[in-house]
């Protein structure tokens, strides 16, 4: 046997691991070469081949109703631009493709221009046309296609357009996104759900500034790079789109709020306006209404007043007043005050009543100063009481909840000012304080409370003394589910003492039950509140500007809501009940009837008559029936004689009565009827029956009283519509033959 040659297979192998030894150490030092000596060369071109730390924007969150209708949202808008220089390429590549450019540009312009001008048919055509062939002399590399920002729908079909449906790669198309927030409903309390800064996401008013943490979202972070000559995004950090937030505005309410108020408002020609709605138990804020007069005679919400505006608040505060009486037990609402012919001077100062070139009310009760608005009773009243211990007074309005910051989330608030009395430095003067302070201050004047803080107070009023903060916010919703809730928050859990609160809501009750607040009344449910009329300085001006404002609650008994209207206008006449106690009518009236929930019982068909439609026929037959169905029936006469008759409806009772048909067949009234019952009457008159549509007959072709020609054809046409609908039967004449004969004769004279 041959042997194996050890030494020549050794020597190869020995040559062979020599050889990938070698290489090894060669990548190796290839590898520290790169790592060492071209570290700086490579680190370079990684850069130019990723772009790290690229912030991906997240989706921010809509803003919605309490019903859960859109109010706000944030949508892109886009700016498309043309770059009309290809780039990156050697210079002999770069010329032929930029030849190949302009003469696609040149042969597809007219129909760019038409497309453009089919999408936004603002410009003309050749408006187009020019402004692009500008770009194109100018070799501009940012030309803006179109000046304004389109929608995303716009920007699709303008990509879809001739040259520019080439890519940005030829044709140099490319865009700038904003962010813009759109309103649904347009203006409707558009300053209290804010605004965004144009072209930024950075809020600047309203819900839109005071919840942005949540509204905003997380931004995600991503890397490009460049991958066989294509740049993709790779996403490091995924962002987290912004939380929804729901509101406790109800869009019917706030709607109807603000066409009330303008309508008011341009009858008297206002400055400003306001409507607050609020929700009784929760403090909720149904509605709020900010308008303002612009240069161009039109109203739009441009400041938020009904949080913001410091002025001196007038009658709506002299319950307030009184309040802090009635709970110190220092006051009683059958105690009487002499207000004289209507003025009095008060420590050297005039006070008037609004009737004094009267002369004025005489004695009143401390129930009809509030009634009348009497600011003699009230000022009188309450100086004699606080004069010598006016800080036990602005105390009392303090522990009532009215100075109370309610730190509410809408930029711009303004919490009141309720100026505290203060001693000098001796102890024995006062430094910020006079001696018709307190009687001014107790009808409304000396002191500042923005209009929200006002309806707070009444509010709480309404709640039986317990004061709820307003609240405009109840969740944060991502995804469909609850992530933060905000819910009710109690300021005071009682403002005064029961008996105070009772005897406060009883004067308001009267206010508009026979005083000054009658406008704002209903007939429909009772309400309760307080005028008010205040004069503002009008910088400088003859004519004096007027602050007249009603608020108050509803329905007295069991309050559900309470409201604040008032207006700033120029000059008189100025009334808080008639020109504000409509506005709050409208708005209650609506407010009731949109959240009224009938009882069961009171529950009735809205396709047929409360009580039976009895049609001629046997009335022997008819009374049986009628006893089944459990409705009163009277006979006429002794009940003999009635196989045919009619049936009328006398005091919520069927009376059958004896009745005989004419000798002329004439066609009857047919409204109202089902289609069985109206076909067979029709043919057994001998009439040919066409029937169209469903429900009860609302039209028919022959007319009543139309005289009956065998074979002649009638038309009901029948619908479920309620608006010509028999809700209830009326008593049923005897047919006069003669008095048809006449009438048929007189209509074709004419």
């Amino acid at each position: 046997m041959k042997q194996f040659p050890y030494k020549t297979t050794l020597k190869r192998y020995r040559i062979l691991a020599l050889f990938f030894t070698l290489l090894a150490l060669a990548i190796i030092g290839k590898a520290a070469y790169t790592m060492f000596v071209k570290r700086s060369f490579w680190v370079q071109v990684s850069e130019r081949k990723v772009k790290e730390d690229i912030q991906i924007a997240p989706t921010r969150g809509n803003i919605f109703s309490a019903d859960g209708q859109l109010l706000a949202t944030s949508l892109p808008e886009y700016k498309v631009y043309i770059d009309f220089i290809v780039k990156d390429r050697d210079s002999l590549t770069q010329v032929s493709a930029q030849r190949f450019r302009d003469s696609i540009f040149i042969e597809k312009l007219d129909s760019l221009s038409e497309g453009l001008n089919r999408i936004f048919p603002e410009k003309k055509v050749s408006w187009f046309k020019t402004h692009l062939k500008q770009g194109y002399e100018k070799k501009s590399r940012h030309w803006v296609v179109y000046p304004n920002r389109m929608s995303y729908m716009d920007y699709k079909e303008v990509c879809k357009l001739p040259y520019l449906n080439t890519g940005m790669l030829r044709s140099g198309i490319h865009s700038e996104i904003f962010n813009e927030t759109k309103k649904p409903f347009g203006s409707l309390a558009s300053r209290t759900l804010g605004d965004m800064y144009p072209g930024k996401d950075s809020a600047r008013s309203g819900l839109q500034l005071a919840y942005d943490s949540l509204l905003r979202g997380t931004p995600g972070v991503s890397h490009r790079q460049k991958i066989r000559n294509k740049w993709l995004n790779i996403i490091d950090v995924p962002p987290i789109d912004g939380a929804d937030i729901m509101t406790t505005l109800d869009v019917k309410m706030q709607d109807f709020a603000e066409k009330a108020l303008m309508d008011q408002m341009k009858e008297i020609d206002a400055i400003d306006g306001v409507v607050l709605l609020m929700e009784v138990a929760t403090g909720d804020v149904k509605a709020i209404v900010n308008l303002s007069k612009c240069a161009d005679g039109k109203y739009r919400e441009r400041r938020n007043i009904a949080v913001s505006n410091l002025m001196e608040p007038g009658s709506v505060f002299k319950p307030m007043s009184f309040l802090v009486a009635f709970n110190d037990d220092k006051l009683k609402i059958t105690d009487r005050v002499d207000c004289v012919g209507g003025q009095k001077m008060m420590y050297g100062r005039k006070m008037k009543d609004h009737n004094w070139h009267r002369g004025g009310y005489g004695v009143l009760t401390a129930s009809e100063c509030l009634e009348y608005s009497s600011n003699i009773g009230v000022s009188v009243l309450i100086d004699k009481i606080y004069h010598n211990n006016p800080e036990k007074f602005v105390d009392g309005i303090y522990r009532l909840g009215v100075a109370e910051d309610l730190n509410l989330e809408i930029p711009g608030y303004a919490p009141p000012v309720i100026r505290r009395p203060r001693k000098d430095k001796t102890g024995k003067h006062w430094a910020n304080w006079y001696n018709t302070a307190l009687p001014w201050m107790s009808i409304g004047y000396e002191t500042q409370v923005p209009p929200i803080s006002v309806i707070n107070f009444y509010n709480g009023v309404a709640n039986n003394g317990r004061m709820m903060r307003p609240r405009f916010v109840t969740a944060a919703m991502r995804n469909g589910e609850i992530i933060q809730e905000f819910p009710p928050q109690v300021i005071r859990e009682q403002m005064a003492s029961s008996k105070a609160i009772k005897d406060l809501q009883i004067c308001l009750r009267r206010v508009v039950g026979q005083g000054l607040g009658k406008k704002a009344g209903s007939k429909y449910f009772n309400v309760s509140g307080k005028t008010g009329t205040a004069q503002v300085w009008a910088g400088g001006g003859k004519t004096a500007n007027f602050l007249v404002s009603f608020a108050g609650y509803f329905p007295s008994e069991k309050p559900q809501y309470s409201c604040m209207v008032c207006m700033l206008k120029h000059g008189l006449p100025a009334s808080g009940g008639g020109q504000c106690g409509p506005v709050f009518k409208k708005v209650a009236e609506m407010v009731m009837k949109s959240t009224m929930k009938p009882e069961i019982n009171m529950a009735k068909d809205t396709l047929h008559a409360y009580m039976p439609i009895v049609e001629y026929g046997n009335m022997n037959y008819t009374h049986e029936v009628l006893q089944d169905l459990g409705f009163h029936c009277q006979m006429e006469g002794n009940g003999e004689n009635l196989a045919l008759g009619r049936a009328a409806i006398e005091s919520k009772k069927v009376v059958l009565k004896s009745q005989n048909l004419p000798d002329a067949a004439i066609v009857p009234d047919f409204t109202g009827l089902g289609a069985r019952d109206a076909v067979f009457q029709a043919e057994r008159l001998g009439l040919k029956v066409q029937v169209e549509g469903t429900g009860v007959v609302r039209q028919q072709s022959l007319p009543f009283g139309h005289h009956v020609v065998k074979g002649e054809k009638i038309r009901f046409r029948l619908s479920m519509d309620k608006g010509r609908n028999k809700i209830a039967m009326p008593e049923i004449e005897e047919i006069d033959t003669v008095k048809i004969k006449q009438d048929t004769i007189k209509k074709q004279e004419l």
